[in-house]
């Protein structure tokens, strides 16, 4: 099993954005939603995002603009959707270097359709082996080793502690940015099934759970550590294991 494809979802509307938010993560998406062009390269800095959702009608820098400022610095796929149905926009967005095209309305699932055809066509066998990330099956951190296949935590002697989909999701997300501060804004967006708001402590009450399960029982989490002001932070240097006996890269 792959890493599960990151999504951002660029839409001024708020409305839209917690729509296409709800549905792509109900088909098992990571999702992170920007209402601009500044909170699309903030958030393309923050996190590794896998394909971007890009709408053409916005304020300010429109979609067209973004995606030919995307295509200076990268590669990353893209998929542009606007209510214009002339096709002399879908050309233009096309040979603005778009990967795909789609015109309101469309439904969820054709959606979903267009970004796994999207990731098939650009995740190519030769991208995975040089990025690694593709092929990473385990990450190993303080004695503990997240299976990404099984979906489990093993702990050193080899007892395999459950979690609950949140939780994992929770985890990978701190083993894919150790001994960096998170806030919890960001971890909620790696959450499936987040909509989060400014006094909204169900990220505070997971990593709670989360603590239970990893740390070693002391007054003070050792593991998972509060950053006043920011958020959590897992300390801890992180060794991703690959497919095909790569060596383990460290992290942290």
């Amino acid at each position: 099993m792959e890493r599960t494809p990151h999504i951002l979802v660029v839409d001024d509307d708020v409305e839209i954005q917690k729509l296409t938010k709800r549905h792509l993560q109900e088909f098992g998406f990571l999702v992170t939603v920007a209402g601009n062009g500044r909170e699309m390269f903030k958030a393309l800095k923050e996190w590794r995002i896998d394909l971007v959702v890009l709408d053409v009608l916005m304020p300010g820098q429109d979609g067209f603009a973004l995606c030919r400022e995307l295509r200076t610095t990268t590669q990353l796929p893209v998929i542009m959707v606007t209510a214009l149905r002339d096709e002399a926009d879908r050309v233009i967005g096309l040979e603005l270097g778009a990967d795909d095209y789609l015109v309101k309305p469309f439904g969820p699932r054709e959606l979903m359709a267009r970004i796994k055809a999207v990731l098939r066509r650009t995740q190519s066998p030769s991208k995975s082996a040089t990025e690694g990330d593709a092929a990473i099956i385990a990450y190993s951190f303080a004695g503990w080793r997240l299976h990404m296949v099984e979906r489990e935590l093993q702990s050193r002697d080899g007892t395999v502690v459950p979690l609950s989909t949140r939780e994992f999701a929770l985890l990978t997300t701190f083993v894919e940015h150790p001994q960096r501060p998170l806030s919890r804004e960001q971890l909620a967006d790696m959450v499936a099934g987040r909509d989060s708001g400014p006094f909204d402590r169900s990220i505070d009450i997971l990593v709670s759970r989360l603590r239970r399960k990893v740390e070693d029982g002391g007054k003070e989490p050792s593991l998972i550590k509060t950053v006043r002001g920011e958020g959590y932070q897992l300390c801890a240097e992180v060794q991703r294991h690959h497919r095909h006996g790569q060596p383990d890269t460290a992290l942290g």
